[in-house]
């Protein structure tokens, strides 16, 4: 049974990750938000307002739920429709935590087997593939940071993203011959 979404939950997690973010220190940083996602997102309360939870029909919906006045992270939801998913990209050169709110989403995390701030076509190898579920969060911490995610299951997964800043850009690899050749892709809320 999902509890009604409590605005008290938000203002938690928003005091919490204001207070993880102190250290100023990227690695520290995602670490202890890491942690503190993971407490707020684990058991079975229902905090998002139905409004962050609506899927777009033809990507990925990110759903801006707070940027801090500081402008030292930025919270955004993310809803994965079944078959949805990123191409390989990087975070803007800024530390990310992923946390699971919903459903379950797949992560492969690539190593860039040559320069991919200079090289034309850049070549990756798969890593690791992770199967989060609800609670369960990854720091990315640049350069650290290329990876896909992708929904393959039938229902919505829901995702819970805090950023080192606001994040209105990344670069995305897309395949070419030989490799994957870099774009800057502009971001944008729905």
């Amino acid at each position: 049974m999902a509890v009604v979404p409590s605005s008290d939950k938000i203002s938690e997690l928003i005091r919490r990750i204001d207070a993880a973010v102190a250290s100023g220190d990227p690695k520290q940083c995602a670490l202890d938000v890491k942690e503190v996602l993971e407490s707020i997102c684990q058991g079975d309360e229902e905090f998002l307002p139905e409004h962050l939870l609506i899927p777009n029909p033809t990507t990925y919906a990110r759903h801006l739920m707070h940027v801090d006045p500081e402008g030292r992270y930025s919270i955004i939801v993310m809803v994965w429709d079944k078959g949805q998913g990123t191409p390989i990209h990087d975070h803007a050169n800024m530390w990310c935590v992923e946390c699971v709110y919903r459903g379950q989403i797949k992560v492969v995390s690539y190593q860039p087997l040559n320069d991919p701030e200079t090289d034309e076509i850049v070549r990756f190898q798969a890593e690791k593939t992770i199967y989060p579920g609800p609670g369960e969060a990854g720091a990315l911490i640049p350069p650290f940071d290329y990876h896909t995610i992708e929904n393959e299951r039938e229902e919505p997964s829901v995702t819970i993203h805090i950023y080192g800043g606001e994040m209105t850009w990344c670069h995305a690899f897309l395949p070419e011959e030989g490799g994957y050749r870099r774009t800057r892709r502009e971001l944008s809320y729905h």
